[in-house]
């Protein structure tokens, strides 16, 4: 992963060649931003660039010992925390424990989702983060020399899964690193970042990507035609990460979860009611929460609809525009923020640990009277 493999995102490109160059990189920073807009490829890029002895014209020479150790993510001065699950309940399970599939997500393609992580672990039921042991892993690896004399990058993916433990015995690294070692974390909501630890990191923001840079680096790298690409890029919303789900399939287990809640709902059929409960609350805490999200998102899109502006105001694949066709006059004033209230504080009830079960069943109930409204 170079710079070159970054889609897009030239200022922040930029900014980080020349603060390297100049050697006035900071030894923390945090790049924030939208969902799949780049943010780990580009703390990727910046790690191997920081680790190549004789980089050229803004990228690693890719001849150098280090470029040669890092082509695979094995560069002994390249580490990386990420969250991670608990095999067994007594495990306190670090970063370490998952590199193989650490590694072949990131040879797979390293714009990825939370829920693509969490799938390649093969989580189920578990929600993934930062144990305590993983500082104490990091700070272990720190006290010894680097291998090539020269500088470390620690890539920390999502910082806002650290438990507190972790976080404030991993603000004292950043607070006294080693000499020539570089923290590069990648977050998607900052504000869950332990509050001292984003006061001791430069903050980029990456936006989001522009449809026409997705729409390009689809037709460029994934080799759809224009039409189909300028499709795609519509509906990623400056994500790219979503750009490449919405090139792999048509229809999803959310959609298929929607349409059931909506259709059974309407029918008032206890025992189906009951099956779509028991359904939704069979998946993992994490995938529940997203799809929550997605219904959301869904309502939102719905409700949208009715203005008949599909081509400019909705972001639906076809399947999901087919639906609407049909079911977004059930999406209306009268019961849209009811609808989004409920799903809202689903969702809470879902982070609390609440019985999913109880929770999901309570949902759809609601449902049957919302809907008609």
């Amino acid at each position: 992963m170079n710079f070159s493999d970054v889609v897009a995102q030239e200022r922040v490109k930029n900014i980080l060649r020349r603060e390297t160059d100049a050697d006035r990189l900071p030894h923390a920073l945090m790049l924030t931003g939208t969902a799949g807009a780049g943010k780990l490829p580009l703390a990727l890029a910046l790690g191997r660039y920081l680790l190549c002895e004789h980089p050229r014209e803004g990228e690693p020479c890719e001849e150098c010992l280090s470029c040669r150790m890092s082509r695979g993510w094995a560069h002994p001065d390249l580490h990386f925390s990420f969250p991670v699950i608990k095999r067994k309940a007594t495990d306190q399970p670090i970063s370490d424990d998952y590199l193989t599939e650490w590694r072949e997500q990131l040879e797979a393609t390293p714009y990825f989702s939370g829920q693509e992580w969490l799938e390649r672990m093969d989580a189920k039921n578990q929600q993934m983060q930062h144990f305590v042991g993983e500082s104490d892993s990091l700070q272990h690896k720190l006290s010894i020399k680097p291998s090539q004399g020269g500088r470390r990058v620690i890539v920390a993916w999502l910082p806002e899964k650290m438990m507190e433990a972790c976080a404030n015995k991993l603000l004292k690294l950043i607070e006294e690193p080693p000499q020539r070692t570089h923290f590069l974390m990648v977050s998607q909501e900052p504000d869950h970042v332990l509050g001292t630890i984003v006061s001791r990191t430069q903050r980029i923001h990456v936006p989001p990507l522009t449809e026409e840079e997705i729409s390009t680096a689809l037709r460029e790298r994934e080799g759809l035609q224009p039409a189909e690409a300028d499709y795609v890029a519509h509906l990623a919303q400056g994500s790219y990460t979503q750009a490449l789900h919405h090139t792999k399939e048509e229809t999803s287990e959310e959609f298929d979860l929607f349409v059931n809640l909506m259709r059974t709902a309407y029918s008032r059929k206890i025992k189906e009611m009951t099956a779509w409960s028991e359904q939704a609350a069979r998946l993992g805490r994490e995938t529940q929460k997203s799809l929550l999200e997605y219904f959301q998102r869904m309502v939102r899109e719905n409700f949208v609809h009715n203005f008949n502006q599909h081509e400019r105001l909705n972001y639906q694949t076809r399947a999901e525009s087919e639906f609407s066709k049909r079911f977004a006059p059930f999406i209306n004033e009268r019961n849209v923020r009811r609808i989004t209230d409920e799903l809202t504080l689903c969702q809470r009830d879902i982070e609390q640990n609440v019985n999913a079960k109880m929770v999901f069943l309570d949902l759809i109930i609601k449902m049957t009277i919302l809907i008609k409204r």
